[in-house]
């Protein structure tokens, strides 16, 4: 076609003013304003005049078709970045999906603090106050130390004790702790970081307290104990006992350090991979700072935890840095209701999601799991799905390879691959994450908290049903 045949086609399309007019597009200037509704118009008909060009044979569109794509534009706009999801992998501490969700009282907290609140003012005498104190002394309380501070997180902690107590200096760390954080984040370039010299001592299996005793030197600032949280080595290994670095540490006038990454209080049941370390026996053995993140096995907020002597943290606040990676006052509230969760820990292992989850045993997730394929059938006679055993997992670096027996619903969809369904089930008006195995979806109910079944019986039957729909109109 020519180009004067184009042209003529082209000249079809509506004007702005018109598509403008529609009562479509007229509720949209009510709501977003006339300027971002005229451009969004300027925009579709800019993408129509294009694919006109390379099809001028197609279809001209209507005013009142134009203006239901601009209607359709502006829904998805209106869709935010940052969504609520259904986490069906099985994956409790789950990284990409916000790890632990928070307990009612800590949403509650979130909430009543969203405007003004007293984030660095003292109630009773009216002056400035520290943000931290709102956590301070809870801190102190359910572990045993004398002072608390809190920061953004647990790699920030690490970055910020090790720039106060030892810029400059030696810090020993054994090889076999020498982690990689998710993000390629590892511990040597924190150190790097941190102003801070990496001493590292003994094997990656094993490390003996002779190994610290050799290297102590004039040099050395602290003695760096770090979990290894994310992986696990066993058979020939030996490490060095935490009081035993405390005495040598005592010794020598250095002090200790120890990151226990996940931050237990507890002894938290469903975990069968060995005892945690917890923030209050950290703090009995005599380490002059532990280190811990609020949203793993805590059950809160994304923090850093800082407990240890009153030197050492006055140190640690006193940091320029410390203002950089300060926590906000919405992180501080959820923190706190949630700390005083952990005070009775019945209360704690009820009202917090994270122990819900993991305490969760097979047989009840296995009638939870009867119980979905049920309302599945019943909204979709004839769908391919079943109830499986299967295994969750802690997941968020925490409790490595820690495998607990769960139950799943798996389905097998017809007429799309598992790809292409996984997408329209994250994509639909709730997004839902399934997990891929082999040839079907698995929606495993320990992340599936009671209540969401029936939220995720009709993402899944929307995502389905349009399948038919799709294979229909063909």
């Amino acid at each position: 076609m020519d180009e004067t045949a184009v042209q003529a086609t082209l000249s079809q399309l509506p004007a702005v003013n018109e598509i403008l007019g529609e009562s479509d597009v007229v509720g949209l200037i009510e709501r977003f304003g006339r300027d971002p509704v005229a451009t969004s118009v300027r925009r579709e008909l800019e993408e129509t005049r294009g694919a006109l060009r390379a099809d001028p044979a197609a279809t001209v569109p209507t005013a009142p078709e134009l203006a239901q794509q601009v209607r359709a534009w502006f829904a998805r706009e209106e869709r935010p970045n940052l969504r609520r999801v259904l986490n069906a992998t099985g994956i409790v501490l789950h990284t990409g999906l916000g790890r632990a969700p928070l307990a009612a009282e800590a949403l509650q907290a979130v909430q009543e603090n969203g405007g003004y609140c007293n984030l660095e003012t003292d109630l009773e005498s009216g002056k400035r106050s520290h943000r931290g104190d709102s956590v301070r002394e809870l801190l102190c309380e359910l572990t045993g130390a004398e002072a608390a501070t809190v920061v953004n997180n647990n790699a920030a902690a690490t970055v910020l004790t090790l720039r106060a107590l030892a810029a400059g200096r030696e810090v020993l760390v054994s090889r076999g702790q020498l982690i990689e954080i998710g993000g390629s984040f590892r511990l040597p370039d924190i150190m790097e970081t941190s102003g801070a010299l990496l001493r590292e001592i003994g094997t990656t299996n094993r490390t003996h307290r002779s190994d610290y005793e050799q290297a102590l030197s004039e040099r050395t600032a602290l003695l760096l104990r770090v979990h290894s949280s994310n992986y696990r080595v066993v058979g020939f290994v030996k490490s060095t006992p935490l009081v035993e670095l405390v005495e040598l540490a005592r010794r020598a006038g250095v002090r200790v350090v120890d990151d226990i990454g996940s931050g237990a209080l507890f002894d938290i049941p469903g975990l069968t991979g060995g005892h945690e370390p917890l923030a209050r026996e950290s703090v009995a053995a005599g380490a002059d700072v532990v280190l811990f993140s609020g949203d793993k096995l805590l059950g809160g907020p994304q923090a850093g935890i800082i407990v240890g002597t009153a030197d050492c943290v006055e140190l640690i606040e006193r940091d320029p840095l410390m203002r950089v990676v300060r926590v906000d006052k919405l992180a501080l509230a959820a923190l706190e209701a949630t700390l005083r969760l952990h005070r009775d820990r019945q209360l704690a292992l009820t009202r917090i999601p994270l122990y819900q989850m993991l305490s969760q045993t097979e047989a009840q997730l296995q009638r939870r799991a009867k119980a979905l394929r049920r309302r599945l059938l019943r909204m979709l006679p004839g769908l391919d799905c079943q109830v499986v055993r299967t295994a969750s997992f802690v997941g968020g670096g925490s409790v490595p390879a820690e495998e607990m027996p769960s139950s799943a619903v798996a389905i097998r969809p017809t007429g799309l691959s598992l790809d292409e369904a996984a997408r329209r089930l994250r994509t639909g008006k709730l997004a839902v994450f399934p997990r891929l195995e082999q040839d079907q979806l698995l929606f495993d109910l320990r992340t599936i908290q009671p209540g969401e079944e029936a939220a995720l019986a009709t993402a899944l039957a929307s995502a389905v049903t349009e399948e038919i729909a799709v294979r229909g109109a063909r």
